[in-house]
Order: structure tokens, then C-alpha cells, then sequence
């Protein structure tokens, strides 16, 4: 069968060049043509394999699929592949595996690549053949110029026979990853690994993989868990391990959030295995085929940021481009969270004064200020009237703008709760009922919180989303968007949508984001859009159409900078990621049900480069809220820390990639900004869930500098450290918690 709807298929675009001889009263010119320009990458067949060279890598096509890796590094290779027999393309029929594919190396097909990855590359096609079962595989490989450490993968599969077969999985890029092999003191899994899946709250996504390891990282579709929050899911489709000098991802290169897996674990002989897991769930009838989605492989030094940016890169050619940033995804915010779910709109005006006087001119209005999920309107009890538009109008009279809460596609249909809210029928389900996503018995299908959703492939649903956003725009007058619990879309089974694919919300839900970013823009340039994913990473079918990113719920400091970190990598290094509250940057109690929020660890977000955020009460509303309320020895600190967030402003720097995760101690960030390079070091377990502040004593590395002289100081303390000499200095230090430093050259700083 031809390709599915599902994958979005790379263009050809066929350049044809036509050669004129010009001519001028009788006689031929005789200028010279210009020289086209040729890829420098090279193809050779070896005895192993073929081998697809570019200027910083070398990939090699095995006979049984695999494609495997390596770095240049001067005159060495580094690389963590190690073929095996566990490596290779798997193809799943029934309950048989079918592993006597064989390809034709001898016979390979070498074209110029021809896709969106850039003008010059190279294309290797090789053709094979199951015996068992007739099916004929096609195997590409694909190497662009402009991407040096990367290549794709992907396959075809033709049944010429005149019986059906089936084809259940596809299982490309597997690979066999051995840590000793780029460091022989290592164990072969002692390596880190940053896992793009979302699959629980709180979840750390950037880990040392232990020696016994599983995890299937599934992505696209929704993921149940165990919590209230009934189903996460969509993600990032990206896998990266690294060690201290080598690293390698794998992951599929499509726009589209495919429902795919990348299980990955380790195995009885030490090493780690993972593999681009496809569901291609088809009969093959005589004379169809199917195809894979274009997965790649990239190797790196560094850690999860590298391949994370290599992917952003490449989705962004591919179509999908970056929003651009405004000033005011930049300023530090206020959210009414405090209050949590009851806020009132007293307590949200009584905070203004000391808005104010903190330098504070962003609030958000969170999450319960509406009657029901779906028709988003007040609710009477606390909103009721005109108390939102008031509100808004009163922060505007002030001076500050303001965010509002709201979850899109979520409805109510009668079934479930969350928290002390039990979930009635929206009226938009009332009045259209055949806008619902149905799973496969007919029923609602459930997403975020166990809430129904609407289908965003239904174009009557993208045009409510399109007239809600002008309502809290346009007629409420807030001036941007919180969209929380931001994860994945069901699938639809519902007959009256004639989905092409039962997948088609899944792939839509992104064009319901864009409709919702792109109306705000145009009725408020300076608005921002927020789309937090709690607890998670992002998805890629909303990543694109949000202008500022979120740490999301972090547990403690630790995941604020990775994930900081992670947002800098894959939305650009100037991106706004906003560091969330700073309360959660140490907790209590997490998944007790008495969380207490109790941090005020501004120093992780401000120095990897990030936008702060509190969550305060004020004035003293009692008990009820003793933990978060900003008493004065904690005002001292916020006053501290916002007025050196808004004169440094680092988040709208160049952040730095100069410092690998898990092998740099202390842990160290680096940016750059109006020729001076900030570095933020933070010791060992700082501000992991319950631990305070830990100590830390020797030399740290300011690398990345010019060859010239710099004066050092630490900029939160205002304590001189002299001078240092670049590109690489060292620094003896002894600090608690972090270590704040501003490197300025001595020509500027005198």
C-alpha cells in the first residue's frame, strides 16, 4: 500500500538547469559559468559496510541495517556504537520475526539527497529481500552537508507475493551502546541519558542510567499514569546518551507527533540498547508497500543540548519554524497560584502595591476561575458579574499586565473530578455533541484530569478555539495565554468525523495551538503565550506555537536548569523559558498529598539563564497560605533577586553550551551578554526535592572566553575575584548552594 496520510512526505524537488548560449548583436558571449556548488560527502563501500562520510562524521550501513556512528575528533574517532546481533532493522509479522532480510550492498544507489535539510547531500539506497517471507525492503540513508552529524534512516516494504502479510513493527536505528568504548574507565552503561518521552509528573528526563534499566519512551498519543492527572503523553522525539567526550541520539525527523516508541535498557552484558520502535499495524496486500517515517542518528560532544539543538535545526527546515520572541516574554511574573484554586479577585488586586514595589509587571490569573472546562466562563462564586473584566481593567490602570489560565480541547461530559470540582456537561457539548473525540467503544475518549475532549481535526472546533481566544483577548483584555496540563490528544474513532486515520486529532492538535498563538499575536504583538506541560518535557505538536516555555512544575532547583536548559536547545539560544515558580525549587512532602512549596532558590533560574517567577501571597491572609506568603525576611530576598534579574537581564543573553551534564562538577552554565560571559556554578544536590544547601570548595573553569584579561566578580555578592586570562581560566572557589559570576575583558570593566 502507498505511504499513510500520517507521514508527511519530504518533497522532491527537481532542479533542471538549462544551459543558453547569450548572444549580442551576432556574436556569442564566452563568460564563464558559474561554479555549482558539490557536496564534500563521500560514499565508499568497505568490507563492513558503506560508509557515508561527512566533514565531522562517518556513518556505516551494515548489511542487517544498522547504521552505525562515530565522531571525528582530530585524528581519532569516538564513537558509543557496538554492533551486535541485537542491532539492525526488526520487522514484526504475527507473532514471527523476520530477520533474514539481506541487503544488496554490492548494488547500492548513490544520488545527490534531495530533501529539506539543505542544497547539498548525498542518498544511498539499498535494496534486500526476506526468503521466509518474499517481502522486499528498501533502505535509505540520508547525509546533508549542512547537518554534518547527522543522518537519516528509513525503509520501504513491497509485498510482490499473492498472499497478505503482515506488518506489524518496524524497529530502525537500533543500536548497541557501549560507554567504555569512548571511555575505558567507564562501564559499559555508565553513561547519561536525556529522554524527550512524557510520561509522568515529576519524572526526572535527564538521568545516569543505572545498570539495570527499562523504559519504553513512548511519544505522540496520551499516556495513562496513576495520578489525578489521568493521562500526560506527546513529548519530544528524542533519545540522547552521552559520556564525558561522546555522545549519540536517535529519534524520528517528521513535524508531526508520530505514535512511536523508543524503548530503551540495559542488557545483561552491561550496555545500553535502543531502537526507533514504528506500529505500522498493516496488511500488505499483493503488489503494496509501506513506508517508515525518516528517523535519524546524530553524534555529539556535549550533552542533551547538543542533539536537542541538532533536531531543532532540522524540524525548522523542515517547516516547522521558531516563534519569535517579544520583550515581554522576558519580565519576571507574579502568578496567583498561591491562593490556589479559590483565589478571589480581592486577593489578586491586593497584590498589586507590592507588584509594584518588587518591579513586578506581569500577573497571571490561574487555574478555577471558570465554571466548567470547555465553556470557560466565571464562575459565580468567586467571578461572578463583571469581577474578571474589572479585575483586568484594574491591573491595567496600574501598570501591569495580565495572564489568564485556561486548558484548550478539555470539556466536560458528567464523569469525574478533579480536586473539589466534579465535573458537570459544558454547554458546548450540549449544543454539539458530535464535536467529541470517541474512543473505540463510542465512548468519550480522556485526556488531562480524565477530561473529554474535542476533536482538533473537526474545522468547527479550530474555529471555537479561534473565537474563545478573542473573547479573552479582544473582549476580556488580558494580554496572554497560561495553557496548562498541556500534553497529548486521544485518538478518534468517532464515524461522524470520516477520519482518514483514527490518529488524525492526534496530528491536529497542534493546528488548534497555532490558531490560538497566532490570533493573540495579531490583536496583541506584546502578548505572551505560555504552554506548560506539568511535570514534563514538551510535546512537538505544540512546541512551535508558544513564545515563552516553561520549567513545568519542577521538582526542586535541579530540574529548573535542566530544563531551562532544555528549552535553550530546542527553542533557541536566545529563548524566553520561564524558570516557574521559585517556590517549587525545594519541596516537602511531594505526592502526599501535603506538598509544601517552600523555595527561594532565585539564583537557578537567573543564572542558567531563565525568567523568574513567584507565587507569593500578600498581604497576610492567614494560615492557610503561611508558606508562600512573602513575610518581610522573605521580601528582602525577592527584592534582592528580581532587582538583579532586572538589571542583568541574562535571559535575553546567548546561552553558552560550553559545560557537559553529569561530568562537569560543580555543575556549570555559561552566557553571554553585551561582551561579558556570566557563568552560574551550583553545587552537587543542591536543591534536589527536600536537601538544603550544600557546600562546595576548589577550582571551577570559566571557558569560552577571548585571549585577553578579565575581571571577575561575583555579581550576586558583589565579592572581586581579580583578574583571569582566557580562552580558558581557572578559578579557586569555595561557595554554599551557587556561585554567581560575571567575567567582564578589563578594557570595558575599567
Amino acid at each position: 500500500m502507498s505511504r499513510e496520510s500520517i507521514f508527511r512526505q519530504t518533497a522532491i524537488v527537481s532542479l533542471s538547469v538549462a544551459i543558453g548560449v547569450a548572444t549580442l548583436c551576432g556574436c556569442r558571449t564566452n563568460e564563464e559559468k558559474p561554479t555549482e556548488p558539490v557536496s564534500a560527502i563521500t560514499i565508499e563501500t568497505q568490507p563492513d559496510g558503506i560508509h557515508v562520510k561527512t566533514s565531522q562524521a562517518d556513518f556505516t550501513l551494515l548489511p542487517n541495517g544498522a547504521l552505525t556512528a562515530h565522531l571525528k575528533n582530530g585524528a581519532d574517532w569516538l564513537s558509543l556504537d557496538e554492533p551486535s546481533a541485537n542491532t539492525g532493522i526488526l520487522v514484526v509479522s504475527g507473532k514471527l520475526t523476520i530477520g533474514d532480510f539481506a541487503l544488496d550492498l554490492a548494488h547500492a544507489r548513490i544520488e545527490p539527497a534531495n530533501g529539506k535539510l539543505g542544497r547539498l547531500g548525498k542518498r544511498v539506497e539499498v535494496t534486500g529481500r526476506s526468503a521466509s517471507t518474499g517481502i522486499e525492503e528498501t533502505v535509505r540513508v540520508e547525509a546533508y552537508d549542512d547537518f554534518p552529524c547527522l543522518a537519516l534512516l528509513s525503509a520501504d516494504y513491497k509485498n510482490p507475493g499473492d498472499k497478505e502479510v503482515a506488518l506489524d513493527t518496524v524497529t530502525l536505528q537500533r543500536h548497541s551502546l557501549n560507554a567504555s568504548l569512548a571511555d575505558n574507565k567507564a562501564q559499559p552503561h555508565e553513561m547519561w541519558a536525556f529522554f524527550g518521552s512524557s510520561l509522568k509528573w515529576g519524572k526526572d528526563d535527564v538521568l545516569p542510567i543505572p545498570a539495570k534499566f527499562w523504559q519504553e519512551n513512548p511519544f505522540g498519543t496520551p499516556v495513562e499514569t496513576r495520578d489525578d492527572l489521568g493521562r500526560v503523553g506527546g513529548g519530544i522525539p528524542v533519545v540522547a546518551l552521552w559520556t564525558s567526550n561522546a555522545g549519540l541520539a536517535i529519534g524520528h525527523l517528521e513535524t508531526l507527533p508520530l505514535a512511536l516508541s523508543i524503548p530503551t535498557e540495559t542488557t545483561a552484558d552491561g550496555k545500553v540498547e535502543a531502537g526507533v520502535e514504528i506500529p505500522a499495524n498493516v496488511m500488505l496486500k499483493p503488489g503494496e508497500n509501506y513506508s517508515t517515517p525518516r528517523t535519524f542518528v546524530t553524534v555529539y560532544r556535549g550533552d542533551y543540548y547538543e542533539p536537542l539543538s541538532t533536531w531543532s535545526r532540522a524540524i525548522e527546515r523542515e517547516g516547522l519554524g521558531r516563534p519569535k520572541n517579544n520583550d515581554e516574554n522576558y519580565a519576571v511574573s507574579w502568578c496567583g497560584w498561591g491562593y490556589e484554586s479559590n483565589v478571589t479577585p480581592r486577593q489578586m488586586i491586593d497584590t498589586i502595591p507590592k507588584l509594584k514595589e518588587l518591579g513586578i509587571h506581569w500577573a497571571t490569573l490561574d487555574d478555577r476561575w471558570f465554571n466548567n472546562y470547555g465553556d470557560w466562563q466565571p464562575r459565580e462564586d468567586t467571578f461572578g458579574g463583571n469581577a474578571i473584566q474589572d479585575m483586568v481593567r484594574e491591573f491595567h490602570r496600574q501598570g501591569i499586565k495580565v495572564q489568564l489560565w485556561w486548558l484548550p480541547l478539555a470539556v466536560e461530559d458528567g464523569k469525574f473530578g478533579y480536586g473539589d470540582h466534579k465535573y458537570v456537561v459544558s454547554d458546548v457539548v450540549k449544543e454539539h455533541p458530535d464535536w467529541l473525540i470517541l474512543n473505540e467503544k463510542g465512548q468519550p475518549a480522556r485526556m488531562t484530569r480524565n477530561l473529554a475532549a474535542l476533536c482538533p481535526a473537526v474545522p468547527e472546533v479550530r474555529e471555537y478555539y479561534k473565537q474563545l481566544t478573542e473573547r479573552f483577548i479582544r473582549e476580556w483584555d488580558f494580554d496572554g495565554h497560561k495553557l496548562d496540563n498541556i500534553y497529548a490528544t486521544p485518538r478518534c474513532y468517532n464515524p461522524k468525523h470520516h477520519h482518514k486515520s483514527p490518529l488524525d486529532s492526534v496530528y491536529a492538535m497542534g493546528d488548534v495551538y497555532k490558531t490560538i498563538f497566532e490570533t493573540t499575536r495579531a490583536l496583541k504583538p506584546d502578548s505572551i503565550t505560555q504552554s506548560c506541560p506539568c511535570g514534563t518535557p514538551p510535546s512537538l505538536a505544540w512546541l512551535r506555537y508558544m513564545d515563552q516555555g516553561v520549567t513545568a512544575d519542577p521538582v526542586g532547583s535541579v530540574q529548573v536548569r535542566r530544563r531551562i536548559k532544555m528549552y535553550k536547545a530546542l527553542l533557541g539560544p536566545h529563548a524566553a523559558v520561564y524558570g516557574d515558580h521559585v517556590e517549587l525549587t525545594r519541596i516537602s512532602g511531594a505526592n502526599t498529598g501535603n506538598e509544601q512549596d517552600i523555595g527561594d532558590d532565585f539564583a537557578s533560574t537567573l543564572g542558567a539563564g531563565g525568567v523568574l517567577g513567584t507565587k507569593f501571597t500578600w498581604p497576610d491572609y492567614g494560615p492557610k497560605w503561611k508558606n508562600v506568603y512573602l513575610n518581610p525576611e522573605k521580601e528582602a530576598h525577592w527584592k534582592k533577586w528580581i532587582a538583579l534579574y532586572n538589571e542583568k537581564m541574562l535571559s535575553k543573553g546567548t546561552f553558552l553550551n560550553l559545560y557537559v551534564y553529569g561530568y562537569d562538577v560543580p555543575e556549570a552554565y555559561a552566557i553571554e551578554k553585551d561582551g561579558s560571559i556570566y557563568y552560574a556554578f551550583y553545587a552537587p544536590s543542591y536543591g534536589e526535592k527536600t536537601s538544603g544547601l550544600q557546600k562546595w570548595s576548589g577550582d571551577v573553569e570559566l571557558r569560552g572566553l577571548d585571549t585577553k584579561i578579565f575581571h571577575v566578580v561575583d555579581y550576586a555578592n558583589g565579592k572581586n575575584y581579580g583578574s583571569v586570562t582566557g580562552p580558558t581560566a581557572k578559578l579557586a572557589v569555595e561557595f554554599t548552594g551557587n556561585l554567581l559570576l560575571q567575567a567582564t575583558p578589563e578594557e570595558v570593566s575599567h
